[in-house]
């Protein structure tokens, strides 16, 4: 058995709780991250889409010290909704931490069903359209970041799926980046 002090338990950081839908996109309950992930239940997430003046996505390299994918290519910003929070501020909150600023507006492109193709994630996906400022992700959860075109990223998915977090192969293939 186990035993922690208080300061151990007061210095902890706490677990991210998530809201549990049901199959229609529907509360249920609010857990912690991890039982929503153990479980495969149903929960919702934002995903960003940002572009330069040459139309190439903007991607960020996660931190090595991100649990899920660390190292690999992901779209220019992602993250869960947290209970009570509204879509688009999450959307807005994600883009502050990895690409660096808030644009004025974001546009809803499309909701992806939750399915295991997304980790039972309600896929919320906004364009942030063109950046007008060079980016400043947060070094904590990002390690570098790069300007993809459609042949360049295309290569990358058919040839280094590897090097790409799953969300983005998978958004590829649905034709939903470029």
């Amino acid at each position: 058995m186990s035993v922690r002090n208080k300061k151990e338990d007061k210095d902890a950081a706490p677990e991210e709780l998530l809201e549990v839908m049901d199959p229609l996109n529907r509360p249920l309950a609010v857990i912690s991250r991890t039982q929503v992930h153990f479980q495969g239940l149903f929960h919702r997430s934002v995903a960003v889409l940002a572009y330069d003046g040459n139309k190439r996505i903007y991607l960020n390299k996660r931190s090595a010290a991100c649990v899920l994918y660390p190292g690999r290519w992901t779209l220019s910003a992602s993250g869960h909704v947290l209970p009570g929070e509204a879509v688009v501020e999450a959307a807005h909150r994600r883009l502050k931490i990895e690409v660096g600023a808030v644009p004025r507006r974001l546009k809803l492109i499309h909701i992806i069903k939750g399915c295991g193709e997304t980790n039972y994630e309600f896929v919320y996906l906004f364009s942030a359209g063109q950046l007008i400022f060079s980016p400043r992700p947060d070094p904590e959860q990002v390690q570098d970041f790069a300007f993809f075109d459609k042949k360049d990223l295309g290569e990358m998915v058919w040839e280094f799926p590897e090097n790409l977090t799953p969300r983005v192969v998978y958004f590829w293939r649905l034709g939903l980046i470029f």
